[in-house]
């Protein structure tokens, strides 16, 4: 306890938390859907696209988020319709972006700027570094990613598991589709200051597929993978502070931590069903 108050009376630690809450429960809950719809990686291929955009911003001095939103947005559209195309699948499409947004990245970088501390910490990730108005710009577009969600749960619930059937029912299957990646692209831009283009997909693929080990149904799954989300990052942030890690790979740890007990749990909970048999 007071470790905790010790930690909180410190303001770049609040604003480090609230950013931090909010960007990972936008991710969790995106992430079921895109983990469903075999889309996990887009994350990695969206964050490496917006450090090569951040990268530029950073060269020519513009305001890097105000940069690589609308970039990563357009590049989000771009990819859904290029794996729409049958001849290029989704996963070569990540990959291509990824690799080649990054590779533009470091070659500025290392043209103008250096390794400046700035693009270190988007490539790497600086949760400590968050300002007033990165906290501010994140809790506004958290919310609206949120509220979308919820208001159009039934339409991604459905377009999740079955296009075809979601089609045939009336919903506009490619607006949903774009919406889900216009979310993901905005919350992996916010995202990337505090775990960095290296980790950032981690937010989006471990707390879904460690909530699946336990639950079947969409709406379980989504409730649990955005409390373990929080929670993770809460206790990530925690173990930073404590034993001075950095912040976002600590995160990463502890998401991890949590999947391999999920494992332990659900092969306890067959062996207890097989004996009680």
């Amino acid at each position: 306890m007071k470790m905790l108050q010790e930690m909180l009376s410190y303001p770049f630690l609040v604003r480090a938390l609230l950013g931090g809450i909010l960007v990972s429960l936008c991710a969790a809950l995106l992430g079921v859907s895109l983990v469903l719809k075999r889309y996990s990686m887009i994350g990695d291929g969206l964050s490496h696209l917006s450090f090569g955009a951040l990268s530029i911003a950073v060269a020519v001095g513009w305001q890097p988020l105000a940069v690589s939103i609308p970039v990563v947005t357009l590049a989000a559209f771009f990819l859904l319709r290029l794996t729409e195309n049958s001849k290029v699948k989704s996963d070569a499409a990540i990959a291509m972006i990824s690799a080649s947004a990054l590779a533009i990245g470091i070659v500025v970088t290392s043209l103008t700027t250096g390794m400046t501390t700035d693009v270190s910490s988007y490539m790497f990730g600086s949760i400590l570094a968050m300002s007033r108005q990165d906290v501010y710009l994140s809790a506004i577009l958290s919310l609206i990613v949120l509220s979308l969600f919820v208001f159009c749960y039934n339409k991604i619930f459905a377009i999740t598991f079955d296009e075809n059937f979601a089609r045939a029912t009336g919903i506009r299957v490619g607006f949903y589709n774009s919406l889900i990646a216009v979310l993901t692209a905005v919350t992996i831009v916010l995202g990337m200051r505090m775990m960095g283009a290296m980790l950032i997909s981690s937010l989006v693929i471990f707390p879904a597929l460690t909530s699946m080990r336990l639950f079947k149904s969409f709406r379980s799954v989504i409730l649990c993978s955005g409390i373990l989300s929080v929670f993770c990052f809460c206790i990530g942030i925690v173990v930073s502070y404590r034993m001075s890690t950095p912040a976002g790979a600590s995160i990463v740890l502890v998401n991890l931590a949590m999947y391999v007990f999920f494992i332990l749990v659900q092969r306890g909970c067959r062996i207890h069903v097989r004996f009680r048999k």
